[in-house]
């Protein structure tokens, strides 16, 4: 029996870790409502050190499900895409767009990160793109980790590719994203750094720069060289 559980997880563990693989914006954008909590490809402990087990499995368990369940409540018999909820903020009330950019940054959040020896290096392509655009992978990560510090309250940081095809750093207050019509900024995410204090604030208290300073560790740089290259 014992064997035959164990059989069962580590083909568990290769399905989720396929689907991890085979995540695209595309797919997250073709989400169908009703929608519903997506699983994470690796165990809440994963992350650990950066990020505690106890943050993970609040921040997914707790904070994303209640995105979703307020989402689904919201939208009541609507049927759409998560993408169509996004580009039609305007159209529902503040619960569409709070909860609807909630499940979109918590979904495309859980696929950019991994366990530390996992995490890997950007692509080729992706290197030359940072560099071309920020002068170095290293003066790209600084000025993301600047933009990071520098939102006030609760936020997100985004690398986005722009619609003329160039790369840049932006950032959203809440739970607002570069996809939504009302975006200042608007563009294709590529990479995602939660700063709201209940993603970091068990483990780090209130020292934001060393969360975000410590994320580069569990980046997972084939997922989002894989964001990068798809159009």
């Amino acid at each position: 029996m014992f064997k035959l559980k164990k059989t069962l997880w580590i083909l568990m563990t290769i399905a989720f870790s396929s689907l991890a693989d085979a995540q695209s914006r595309r797919e997250l954008n073709a989400l169908q409502s009703p929608f519903s909590l997506p699983a994470l490809s690796y165990a809440v402990e994963a992350l650990e050190p950066v990020i505690d087990r106890e943050t993970m499995s609040l921040h997914h368990g707790k904070h994303h499900q209640a995105y979703v369940d307020q989402l689904n409540k919201a939208l009541g018999d609507n049927k759409l895409t998560l993408l169509d909820v996004l580009k039609r903020t305007r159209e529902f009330p503040p619960a569409v767009r709070n909860n609807g950019g909630g499940h979109w940054n918590h979904a495309f959040f859980w696929t950019v990160m991994s366990p530390a020896e996992k995490s890997g290096a950007p692509s080729q392509k992706l290197e030359k793109d940072l560099i071309a655009n920020f002068g170095s992978v290293e003066q790209f990560k600084a000025e993301f980790e600047k933009q990071a510090l520098g939102i006030f309250g609760s936020g997100w940081a985004w690398l986005i590719r722009t619609t003329d095809g160039k790369l840049k750093i932006t950032t959203t207050a809440n739970q607002d994203n570069p996809l939504m019509d009302i975006a200042i900024e608007p563009g294709q995410p590529i990479l995602a750094l939660d700063v709201w204090e209940h993603a970091y604030y068990v483990n780090y208290r209130n020292k934001r720069a060393d969360y975000v300073k410590n994320f580069w560790k569990i980046v997972n740089w084939a997922q989002v060289s894989k964001y990068h290259a798809e159009k």
